[in-house]
């Protein structure tokens, strides 16, 4: 089997995920016409609904604020060889952490239970997913088979707890009760309000700025300290690593505790900002989301701030396509969704030599 075609690298981080989406975009309005909607109004319709109005960037921004936790998380895994499926998990788990940190401190400072909260979300996320990385070292366990259980137990366990331990008295909703004032993550429209910027209320808040805290931190970890080359070594070729003195065993549980911190960050935005207390099924399907978001971002810190922004535009675009276009509903927006991941993700590579051909021939001429 020949080897993928070389492409410069400005050309691998950026034309070839832009002709991959165009591609994604392309079919998805032969659909919308075959449905007797326009493309061309659906695609204006999509984007008003993303970026048309302070509203609508408020939600797209809150919604690629957990892609960006979770794309940050398969990334770093990605980087050690390691395919981690199981961000929904660990997401969940960690927002469990968050929600109880604020549950039990919400009487104290919002400067005290923050980073308290920042803290339980990570150890929670790092903990569910140590124990698949244990037994992929340890055990020769496949990562992807144990995440994947692992998502199935903690939704399980959530179900239980917040049935049986944690929901309020006096309801049936599987949900706690409401976190107090001082454990509730500033909103976007109140820290600008702040330096004198109007902005409508959203769910959009503080935890973004925590995000993009986090995207810089895997910069400088995967490609500026000595454990991260460690990872990216042992990621890309194991015997190479064993000779330089790494060990993979270690590198795997390390990169899995890590990945699984990040996927916890979560709950911030989603409980802390957004919803104000533990209920059931918040994550959504980020986790796996992320995955996407992983691969159209070639597993750069930028480039999965860029593919989080995308999804999360589609995310309240396509509410606001299916609500006003009766003949495409949300199971068609999804369809779209559906073609961006597999256009961005599993078929990458389509156009990636007739990209090299006219890359090369312009370079010829």
């Amino acid at each position: 089997m020949s080897a993928p075609a070389k492409l410069p690298r400005w050309a691998e981080l950026g034309l070839l995920p832009v002709v991959n989406l165009l591609a994604a975009l392309l079919l998805s309005g032969v659909i919308i016409r075959i449905l007797g909607e326009s493309p061309i109004a659906a695609l204006r319709l999509m984007f008003s609904g993303a970026f048309g109005s302070q509203e609508a960037i408020g939600y797209t921004f809150y919604y690629a604020t957990n892609f960006i936790f979770t794309g940050l998380a398969v990334a770093v895994a990605y980087h050690a060889g390691l395919f981690n499926i199981g961000c929904e998990g660990q997401a969940y788990i960690g927002g469990l952490g968050t929600g109880l940190v604020c549950l039990w401190l919400g009487a104290w400072p919002l400067w005290i239970v923050l980073p308290l909260a920042v803290l339980a979300g990570a150890l929670g996320g790092a903990a569910w997913a140590c124990i698949p990385g244990w037994l992929q070292a340890r055990r020769g366990s496949h990562i992807v088979i144990t995440t994947i259980m692992f998502n199935f137990i903690a939704s399980a366990l959530m179900t239980y707890l917040l049935v049986n331990v944690l929901i309020r008295p006096g309801q049936q909703s599987p949900e706690t009760r409401e976190f107090a004032p001082n454990a509730i993550m500033p909103a976007m429209h109140e820290l600008l309000a702040r330096v004198g910027v109007a902005f409508t209320a959203t769910p959009f808040n503080f935890a973004f700025f925590l995000a993009l805290t986090a995207s810089a931190f895997v910069w400088i970890f995967i490609w500026h300290t000595r454990w991260g080359y460690a990872l990216r070594v042992a990621g890309e070729n194991p015997g190479a690593a064993v000779y330089a003195g790494i060990k993979p065993a270690n590198v795997t549980l390390g990169a899995m505790l890590l990945s699984g911190a990040l996927a916890g960050g979560l709950g911030l935005n989603e409980l802390m900002g957004s919803q104000h207390r533990i209920l059931m099924d918040f994550p959504g399907g980020a986790g796996f989301v992320g995955i996407a978001v992983a691969l159209m971002g070639r597993n750069h810190p930028l480039g999965i701030f860029f593919a989080a922004v995308l999804f999360g535009a589609l995310y309240q675009g396509g509410s606001q396509l299916s609500f006003d276009m009766p003949r495409i509903n949300r199971d068609m927006v999804v369809v779209i969704q559906g073609l961006v991941i597999l256009f961005c993700g599993a078929l990458e590579n389509v156009f990636r030599t007739p990209l090299a051909v006219v890359l090369g021939r312009k370079e010829k001429a």
